[in-house]
């Protein structure tokens, strides 16, 4: 509904005719300013009455483009009314000293109209700066996120990687850019050999930092390192690991693998903290499932991570996989899936021959990792 008093603009030629129209016009909340052009009218007219009469051909798209505009004629079969209505005004009234009441609602309708179609306009307008903003952010973000994923590529150990005969290879693919998964392997002394595999909850940023501090943890623990204490180790990292997240607070918590390599002894110390899957043990043709279980790092306080140990051959191949993985094979249950997995892994030799028979798409649902450790008669 237009406003209070709305200045509607009406433009014809002078007589009779045109003040009866006026006053037509004028009543309740419109107030009229006649003219002969529309150069005479002021700027905060509303809206335009013309007769087509005061008005030349060629203006017609020129007052429509200024001002909404209602055509008025006597006659339906005017031809300056069909230039005007093709010129683009809004409306038109033929014979409107008659049809007052409509003519009247005619020009609050207009009124509105353009009203909404200016706010609309105006909308369109913000949302097109809007979504320019945000593809430049999106862009930005990228960016920051590839740069990320290069640096957290850095804390990677080379791949692949021998120590003390034993040889490490893996396979690393986030689903976004930066990656939750992680892992590690590093050199304690001459006879043993510390490692780590890590899947972090959730994807994307705060996943990576979450990594970034694990490296940073690990780095500090070989610092600390006592071969003494060796099969302790392994749990002492995760009880350290779930008290630094949990005073984080970032409401993180991760599924963990870590182990202490003894070349000397041909034995495998080691920790978890609710890792799935497994962990396979691959001796000749034979697939074993490492036993054990823990709770989750980073989410209950005052928890035990326990120690476990298992005697390794001179030739074996252990490997890590994240449940990323589980979303690349086929089955319809966790265990088919397990299954899936224990059976390709029976048939490989390599981190590259397991994801070469996984079903990949264009974009993994989650975080791929895989890693082996074989020995311990690699020179």
């Amino acid at each position: 509904m237009a406003n209070s008093r709305t200045l509607i603009g009406l433009l014809d030629t002078p007589g009779a005719s045109r003040d009866a129209l006026a006053r037509l016009i004028g009543r309740e909340h419109f107030a009229v300013f006649a003219a002969v052009s529309a150069d005479a009218l002021p700027d905060d007219v509303a809206l335009v009455v013309a007769h087509v009469r005061a008005v030349e051909r060629g203006d017609w798209a020129m007052l429509a483009a200024r001002w909404p505009t209602i055509v008025i004629s006597e006659t339906r079969l005017d031809g300056d009314l069909l230039q005007a209505v093709d010129a683009g005004v809004v409306d038109y009234l033929v014979e409107p000293e008659g049809h007052g009441d409509i003519l009247r609602r005619l020009i609050e309708r207009s009124i509105e109209h353009h009203r909404l179609s200016q706010e609309h306009a105006r909308d369109r307008q913000r949302l097109a700066e809007l979504n320019e903003s945000l593809e430049t952010h999106l862009a930005m973000l990228r960016l920051d996120q590839q740069a990320g994923w290069q640096i957290q590529r850095k804390l990677l150990p080379a791949n692949p990687v021998t120590l003390n005969g034993v040889r490490a290879e893996y396979y690393l693919a986030p689903s976004l850019y930066l990656s939750g998964d992680f892992l590690d392997v590093q050199r304690c002394d001459a006879r043993y050999s510390f490692f780590y595999f890590v899947d972090v909850s959730g994807h994307g940023a705060s996943s990576a930092f979450v990594t970034v501090l694990l490296k940073y943890l690990s780095n500090r623990w070989l610092t600390q390192w006592w071969s003494q204490e060796a099969a302790t180790f392994p749990a002492r990292c995760l009880t350290e690991l779930n008290r630094e997240l949990l005073e984080t607070g970032i409401g993180k918590h991760a599924t963990v693998f870590a182990g202490v390599l003894d070349h000397e002894q041909h034995y495998l110390h080691y920790s978890l903290g609710a890792q799935m899957p497994m962990p396979f043990l691959q001796v000749g043709g034979d697939v074993s499932v490492l036993s054990g279980e823990g709770p989750p790092v980073g989410l209950f306080p005052h928890v035990e991570f326990p120690t476990y140990g298992c005697s390794l051959p001179e030739r074996f191949r252990l490997w890590l996989c994240s449940d990323g993985i589980l979303e690349c094979l086929q089955g319809d249950t966790l265990d088919q899936r397990l299954d899936a997995l224990q059976g390709r892994i029976a048939s490989c030799a390599s981190v590259d021959a397991l994801k070469d028979g996984l079903v990949l798409g264009d974009e993994l649902p989650d975080d791929l990792t895989m890693m082996t450790l074989s020995g311990f008669d690699h020179a």
